[in-house]
């Protein structure tokens, strides 16, 4: 079973390497961009000030990791040699997309800490500090590498909010999450949900609701909506989505929709080309 190929074929990242080298000043990111972003402070000292107003002072090397769009400033001085490489972060599907909405906030780890990655960011950093042709289009690739390796270590963490990466990391509920998220079109039951997970349906609903936050049900309905969303982005008409994600008419998956967003597949697309 693997429980991270198929969020990657439906929402994989995009990354845009667009600072390698020393780093002094300020910069700052509003928010308001679509797109998150990953830091990796190799050497020196690095100010980050959180949306929430908090400071961090970072003096080892650090990866910092936003998925989303979020509100945070860059700070170094000019005496500490500060070495940064940084890149935009894009889901397909938009920020909002099932994946990039269920990953936390934001994702900061001493580099010691995740060994795993260590071969993979001792070849970016040769990229950004190597001047080779191509280190541009190379470095972008290892950093989507580098968000894949991140998505597996927050998965080794059982220690997580409700919703679907405590579901996956769970041994109990990954294989039933994998099945909704493998074929989304079938209509799957509590009952064959439960088998998949060796529980009674019982105590499959209650502990699925705990450790996800929603009911199978409603977590189904949710999933079958997110690739809806991604597959209008991608200009395929609603006949052929609902089709595709489980409902037996386009107004069925309408109404679904409207349910889950407040607005029809039609608004919710063209609010989204206004933003």
């Amino acid at each position: 079973m693997d429980r991270l190929s198929t969020l990657l074929t439906h929402f994989g990242v995009n990354a845009g390497t667009f600072h390698s080298g020393t780093f002094c000043g300020t910069t700052g990111f509003d928010g308001e961009q679509a797109c998150g972003h990953l830091h990796l402070l190799q050497v020196g000292e690095l100010d980050l000030k959180l949306a929430d107003e908090r400071t961090l002072h970072l003096t080892k090397p650090t990866l910092i990791f936003f998925p989303r769009p979020y509100r945070h400033r860059l700070f170094a001085s000019d005496a500490t040699d500060t070495q940064l490489v940084c890149a935009s972060l894009t889901f397909d599907g938009g920020a909002g997309n099932a994946l990039a909405a269920a990953l936390p906030d934001y994702l900061i780890l001493d580099l010691d800490d995740v060994p795993t990655m260590a071969g993979t960011l001792e070849w970016l950093f040769n990229e950004a500090f190597g001047g080779i042709c191509g280190r541009e289009a190379m470095m972008d690739r290892l950093f989507e590498l580098l968000v894949i390796q991140l998505l597996r270590h927050i998965l080794s963490n059982r220690d997580q909010s409700p919703g679907m990466m405590a579901g996956l990391a769970d041994p109990r509920l990954a294989r039933s999450l994998s099945l909704m998220h493998d074929s989304p079109g079938k209509a799957w039951t509590v009952a064959e949900l439960s088998t998949a997970a060796n529980m009674s349906r019982a105590s499959f609903a209650e502990y699925f609701r705990l450790v996800v936050g929603q009911t199978p049900v409603d977590y189904l309905v949710s999933w079958r909506i997110s690739l809806a969303q991604k597959r209008l982005r991608e200009g395929k008409s609603i006949a052929l989505i609902a089709d595709e994600v489980g409902y037996e008419s386009p107004s069925a998956l309408a109404r679904a929709f409207r349910r889950k967003t407040g607005t029809s597949p039609r608004e919710w697309l063209q609010e989204g080309k206004r933003r």
